[in-house]
């Protein structure tokens, strides 16, 4: 990890290199969202980040999440939880009294799980469908030629709040062919938004469409 003092610092280089690949891309400015990755990283690193005039953060683990955000809420009432890890239908019912967006939505058992979640206990988290752009066997997502079907079964089904699309393209090879479809689905689709790049990739994101990028290490460092 990096220094909890230098988390200021780090947040106003990423966000001018956000700005800045946003104005390469000839897109309005302030048209993407930075979601902080504080999986890992403690309660303190998050204020930190908060003071320093960051509020979209991300979780992979829901226990880690409702461990860390809920003590935050009351003096930072604008902030905004996102869930981005695989989430276990069992977990459904916590993700949504927690979480403002749930990220990972990959499968229809989850799908009928969080419909089911929502009615109990009244909070209709925003929803992103995500997608294994890279066909791989050890990654979460619908598969590409399901990806219409599912949003369809999700929205028509359970009447769930999808707002848009997220990936993790393969870690080898050039992410702009997978960028490039997700954006164009979600368009296809109307939905707004986006969530695509990550600390290595974010720029070239922001240029195929992406309306959230998720970075964690290039704000908190790694923690291992």
């Amino acid at each position: 990890m990096i220094p909890i003092e230098d988390i200021a610092r780090t947040l106003a280089r990423l966000r001018d290199r956000i700005a800045e690949a946003t104005a390469r891309a000839n897109r309005p400015a302030g048209s993407v969202t930075l979601v902080a990755v504080s999986k890992t990283h403690p309660a303190p690193y998050v204020t930190a980040a908060l003071e320093a005039g960051q509020r979209v953060f991300g979780e992979n683990r829901v226990q880690e999440a409702a461990g860390k955000f809920p003590a935050l809420r009351p003096d930072w009432p604008d902030l905004r939880l996102h869930i981005i890890g695989a989430l276990q239908t069992n977990k459904a019912r916590e993700v949504v009294r927690i979480a403002d967006m749930i990220e990972s939505l990959d499968r229809p058992r989850l799908a009928a799980a969080l419909a089911e979640a929502m009615a109990k206990e009244g909070r209709r988290p925003d929803c992103l469908v995500q997608v294994n752009v890279g066909e791989e066997p050890q990654k979460a997502g619908i598969p590409p030629a399901e990806c219409d079907a599912f949003l369809r079964q999700c929205l028509d089904e359970h009447g769930l709040p999808i707002r848009g699309l997220m990936c993790i393209p393969p870690a080898e090879g050039d992410p702009r062919p997978h960028f490039d479809w997700l954006a164009g689905r979600a368009a296809r689709h109307g939905l707004p938004v986006v969530s695509m790049g990550m600390s290595g990739d974010f720029e070239t994101a922001i240029a195929c469409g992406a309306t959230h990028v998720r970075v964690g290490s290039a704000i908190f460092g790694t923690r291992g």
